[in-house]
């Protein structure tokens, strides 16, 4: 059975397994201000199906999710309540449901996992990837940095050195560097990620529901610590919004040019 959200996320349920698919054909699955919306109502109702024992995230097409669509950033980015309200109501919201999750998730990742990809493959229980799959947060390049919970999420997902190379140096690294920092369990051929993403999360699912439930409230609690000191980062977070950095990126990108910092 198929439920679909909405052209862009969609849920599909085979028995005790679901799959959360972000599609955007045309733009390498990016998300949108309505993707993730639509993400954080997928893992409202796949949070409350008792009968789901694991999640499979993944990317419509030969990518996961090659960042934000930035397309729609001269919209709201320029304000800071507008802006603030995005990251934090919507990204944030989004993210939130993902890590709250009472089911583990596996992130089946292929190509590009960029920017917010990055972020939602941060949210997962177990990643895996196929060999040409590019990671990074290149957004230093649009003249913003992470919002202070993303970048807390992803530096505790993928470690501090690559975390500084991403954002500071708008760094992009292959699987196999990700692999040897501990953020991805499997790094295998292309061809062969779909398939090893279903049978990891057949696995899960044949095992104690109770037993995954209590474990991930352990995890959860072991990032709490964190959560609480980011907090204190969100006055003046997005203060940024109509600095002339933030408007050259983003102009700089859709113009394709070079930004002129």
């Amino acid at each position: 059975m198929t439920v679909a959200v909405s052209a862009s996320v969609s849920l599909q349920r085979e028995g005790r397994v679901a799959w959360v698919t972000l599609a955007n054909a045309s733009r390498l699955n990016a998300m949108t201000r309505a993707m993730w919306r639509e993400l954080r109502d997928v893992f409202a109702v796949a949070g409350n199906d008792e009968g789901l024992r694991c999640i499979v995230v993944r990317g419509a097409g030969s990518a996961f999710c090659a960042g934000g669509d930035i397309s729609e950033y001269p919209s709201f980015r320029f304000d800071t309540e507008r802006l603030r309200a995005f990251h934090e109501d919507e990204v944030w919201a989004a993210l939130q449901a993902m890590l709250d999750c009472r089911v583990p998730l596996v992130a089946q990742i292929e190509g590009a996992c960029m920017g917010a990809g990055l972020e939602i493959a941060s949210c997962c229980d177990i990643r895996i990837a196929g060999v040409s799959a590019k990671f990074g947060a290149p957004i230093a390049k649009l003249g913003f940095p992470m919002a202070p919970r993303e970048a807390a999420l992803v530096h505790g997902a993928i470690g501090d050195v690559l975390a500084r190379d991403m954002l500071l140096a708008a760094g992009v690294h292959s699987a196999a560097r990700l692999y040897d920092a501990g953020f991805l369990l499997h790094v295998l051929p292309d061809a062969e990620v779909p398939v090893a993403a279903r049978d990891h999360a057949l696995r899960i699912a044949a095992l104690a529901p109770q037993a995954a439930l209590f474990n991930k409230r352990t995890f959860t609690a072991l990032n709490e610590a964190v959560s609480s000191v980011v907090q204190g980062l969100l006055r003046g977070a997005y203060d940024y919004a109509d600095s002339p950095e933030h408007r050259e990126g983003i102009a700089a990108f859709l113009a394709k040019r070079s930004p002129d910092f």
